[in-house]
């Protein structure tokens, strides 16, 4: 809705970059501290962190300019980031790869780094979203209404029970009233965010709050493509290449969960 949070001397701050910023930073300060409670050092955690965030953005922007090549008319155009944003899972997989090489690295324990990333990563993915409203990326499908065509956030009676217009000047088409996949997406990952907090605090094994993250996601972005108007379906599928990575997600939880039980329970007969 406000794709520029202030100008200075010229210089344009995007509201999207402050977000994703935040986010970052949000994901950085609670990585630290959950690494600490588990014993970890945090200068390794520290490292692996800005590791995963770099490679994160790599990934992100590079999959989106692959996906979105009509938007790319210069050089510039492939690292402005606050023109279109990134894709989530061009950064997930940039930021996992990170991660994967501070623990080869440092020697840090697998699992339990995997479970406080994915905590930190849900309430940064969160933050962002609201990022992606503000510059009108990650846009939703057209909302079924008619007469309203003033830029803001409208209640309806319909499902999801709000829509969005954008102005002139957003990624999102203009003045017509779209599905609000944004916010969506940002109340969906909060509710994630606060249950995987919940399961860390209790978790009875490590890996365990990593593939609950995957199923949790992995079931909320597959519903979420139906009202985005981002991807287009694969025409023999019916399904966008998301759906397929999201079902791809919910898998590799399932069979982490019963690979992670069946090792406790070979542990408990030995």
């Amino acid at each position: 809705m406000f794709p520029v949070l202030f100008e200075f001397f010229g210089i344009k701050i995007y509201t999207y970059g402050v977000l994703v910023a935040l986010g970052a930073l949000t994901a950085y300060w609670l990585s630290l501290r959950l690494a600490k409670r588990e014993g970890i050092n945090p200068n390794h955690m520290e490292n692996t962190v800005m590791l995963a965030l770099l490679l994160g953005v790599i990934g992100g922007r590079l999959s989106y300019v692959i996906e979105h090549p009509e938007q790319v008319q210069s050089l510039k155009d492939i690292v402005a980031i606050w023109n279109g944003g990134m894709d989530f899972f061009g950064g997930l997989a940039g930021g996992i790869l990170g991660v994967i090489l501070g623990i080869r690295l440092y020697r840090m324990p697998f699992w339990k780094v995997a479970d406080i990333g994915v905590v930190s990563l849900s309430i940064a993915h969160a933050i962002g979203r609201l990022g992606c409203t503000s510059a009108g990326c990650c846009y939703g499908k057209p909302f079924p209404v008619e007469g309203i065509s003033t830029p803001g956030i409208h209640f309806t009676d319909k499902f999801p029970f709000f829509y969005m217009v954008f102005p002139e000047g957003a990624v999102a088409p203009p003045y017509i009233p779209l599905y609000p996949t944004q916010l969506m997406e940002f109340l969906g990952l909060s509710f994630i965010f606060l249950l995987l907090l919940l399961a860390y605090k209790k978790k009875p094994f490590d890996g365990f709050v990593f593939s609950l993250y995957m199923l949790l996601y992995g079931l909320l972005r597959f519903s979420l493509e139906f009202y985005r108007g981002v991807t287009p379906p694969i025409p023999a599928l019916g399904l966008t290449w998301n759906q397929l990575v999201a079902i791809g997600m919910v898998l590799v939880s399932v069979m982490l969960m019963l690979f992670f039980l069946r090792l406790r329970s070979h542990e408990k007969v030995v």
